[in-house]
């Protein structure tokens, strides 16, 4: 079956037996017609995914990859026009976060090891609804959304995907699939970290002093255009090469992390409000001292040890010694007067919503750094795991082709 008779049977979905009342569905406030058809069931599609953790020859296209289904009332299955790649996905291809995620598929561990696979990666998704579950009262078929995909869940790496409807928002209208398929992913991570964590609103951001470490990235460069609409003064670290890029999108003050320790030139500025880490390591040592002391002030860093614990230790010995590092940290940074924090993505829908006005409002752009056809995903996970990136790595969907 090609790609365009799975498409059209994947519209013949709709069975009369779903409308809630006469023959028509209702969403949005307005009544759509329910064409007639003969029940179409499709059990195949086209995706790369992997059989196991390893490197870039793990990565295997097939056409007989396992169509999604619909098993809760609140699920909807996308057709994928965009995907894109972040750092997450190279490193779950190494088997990265197993543990967890396995857990977190399998809660009750009835399933075997390896019950995973054969895994799709992908975060980032842009597409069309093609079928909604019962319960779904937000959207319909044919409309245009993006969503940023769980890790526990497959990806977007293939022709269709299942998503809650909690998960999706609809589309910007002012981008394209290949510029909106950018942004879900670190939009969702960024936005998890600032509001959710640091307790930041646009309400509450004007005059406050930000600064991001490692600004050049998806969600660094993100976070700058938020945090500009906001009215914030924020101030980035990131290569020479990288600097006219981040200036563009609004950043106040560069750092570049090639001239020297950036330590010592950040140490000559005014304190913080916020620190937003996407860098970790030996950022810690010297990054709480940077910011203002028994003010409320925030470090809150995207570089936690929390699946890499659980994947050395298990699940149980793993999030004990978590939370004792957590603890720790904090305790000995509150003594300072900084509040110490981890950030998370977290799937979100509805920040999706806000995040899509913003962008159709000017004041968020796409960062698209480099696009591959759907032919060349190994050769998108590889540019990805070269890092120094300048934006994101776009994949566009194999019906777009």
């Amino acid at each position: 079956m090609t790609s365009f008779e799975r498409l059209a049977c994947t519209k013949r979905l709709f069975y009369l037996a779903r409308a809630p009342r006469g023959n028509s569905v209702w969403g949005h406030g307005r009544q759509k017609r329910l064409f007639s058809c003969t029940p179409c069931r499709l059990n195949v599609m086209s995706a790369w995914v992997i059989d196991k953790y390893g490197n870039n020859d793990v990565l295997r296209f097939t056409k007989n990859a396992s169509f999604p289904v619909i098993s809760y009332p609140n699920e909807v299955i996308l057709r994928v026009h965009a995907a894109a790649i972040n750092p997450l996905d190279v490193s779950m291809r190494g088997g990265y976060g197993a543990a967890t995620l396995s857990m977190k598929r399998d809660p009750l561990s009835v399933m075997q090891t390896g019950s995973e696979f054969p895994l799709v990666l992908g975060r980032d998704v842009s597409g069309v609804i093609m079928e909604c579950g019962l319960d779904v009262k937000y959207f319909t078929a044919g409309d245009e959304v993006w969503a940023a995909i769980p890790p526990w869940k497959q990806g977007s790496l293939a022709e269709f995907v299942v998503l809650s409807a909690n998960e999706v928002s609809h589309k910007p209208k002012s981008l394209s699939h290949t510029e909106a398929a950018a942004i879900p992913y670190v939009a969702a991570t960024a936005w998890s970290a600032l509001v959710n964590t640091g307790g930041l609103s646009k309400e509450n951001c004007a005059k406050k002093r930000i600064l991001i470490l490692g600004g050049s990235g998806g969600v660094g460069t993100f976070a700058i255009q938020m945090l500009k609409a906001w009215g914030a003064h924020v101030t980035v670290t990131c290569s020479h090469k990288a600097e006219q890029l981040v200036r563009g999108l609004g950043a106040d003050h560069v750092v570049d992390y090639t001239a020297g320790p950036v330590e010592v030139p950040l140490s000559a500025l005014k304190k913080f409000d916020l620190i937003l880490d996407n860098v970790g390591g030996d950022t810690e040592r010297w990054a709480l001292g940077l910011l203002k002391p028994w003010s409320g002030a925030k470090y809150v860093t995207l570089v936690t040890p929390f699946l890499q614990n659980t994947d050395m230790l298990g699940i149980a010995d793993g999030m004990l010694q978590t939370g004792a590092t957590m603890a720790t940290k904090a305790l000995k940074h509150l003594s300072k007067g900084v509040h110490y924090r981890w950030g998370f993505f977290a799937p979100s829908g509805p920040a999706l919503d806000n995040i899509s006005e913003m962008v159709d409002a000017g004041q968020i752009r796409a960062v698209v750094e480099e696009q591959f056809p759907f032919s060349q995903v190994p050769q998108a996970l590889q540019k990805v795991e070269q890092g120094h990136a300048r934006g994101k790595t776009v994949v566009q969907g194999i019906g777009d082709q």
